[in-house]
């Protein structure tokens, strides 16, 4: 999932990004609210987390914004407020989902968890090739029921393939997807290709004989037809 932090106090948002990050998400975070505006006119995001007590432009109008606009990613609103008042604001805004601050990073987990359950576009029910499986929702990868230990990105990777079974993804469409922004340009197709070269052996290693990740020279990595 790609999620964007409006936040700008740093001693909530790194931690929370960096937390986001081991559970194989890939995160942005915005100071403000014009820079979280910016953000989403470049970026389609799954998720944002979005503070309403913020610079330039408060959270609440950058809901508004994003939902007249017709921003499709879940919302969930972080305050410090726990007043019935401002929930009823954040909801009618358009937000999904609301957090009073201070609030546990495992609290947090749960809520997005919640979230992506009912949200089958954005996150759908396991995504299965053969006997390999993998839980968007856990994040947990099986093959034949047994435990497949990725890296972030190689995970991402997998999920991405197994998402969009018949498409092609090129170097940087992948980067596009799966790099944060200000890492795209420190990434080159070797660091793509390491990556899938590591995915493969991993699932090579875990059973699989087959290789499942098709190179298709000149255009970029499929998931390989099922016969």
């Amino acid at each position: 999932m790609r999620i964007l932090i409006v936040e700008d106090d740093d001693r909530i948002a790194k931690p929370l990004a960096e937390d986001l990050r081991q559970q194989h998400h890939v995160v942005e975070i915005a100071e403000d609210g014009i820079q979280g505006w910016e953000y989403t006119q470049a970026i389609d995001y799954d998720l944002i987390l979005l503070d309403i007590m913020l610079p330039k432009l408060d959270g609440i109008s950058l809901c508004q914004q994003l939902r007249q606009s017709n921003y499709k990613a879940l919302i969930l609103m972080l305050t410090a407020k726990d007043t019935t008042s401002d929930k009823i604001l954040g909801l009618d805004a358009g937000a999904d989902d609301y957090l009073v601050k201070p609030f546990e990073l495992a609290e947090l987990a749960a809520r997005i968890r919640a979230l992506s359950r009912r949200s089958s576009e954005i996150r759908p029910s396991i995504l299965k090739y053969g006997k390999l499986q993998l839980n968007p929702v856990s994040s947990e990868v099986t093959y034949n029921g047994k435990a497949v230990i990725l890296t972030s990105k190689e995970y991402l990777i997998l999920e991405l393939l197994m998402q969009h079974r018949d498409r092609v993804f090129s170097h940087s469409e992948i980067f596009d997807k799966l790099w944060e922004l200000d890492k795209v340009i420190n990434v080159g197709d070797h660091t793509v290709r390491t990556h899938i070269t590591n995915l493969r052996h991993k699932l090579k290693t875990a059973g699989i004989s087959r290789e499942c990740i098709e190179t298709v020279y000149g255009f970029g990595y499929r998931l390989r037809p099922e016969k």
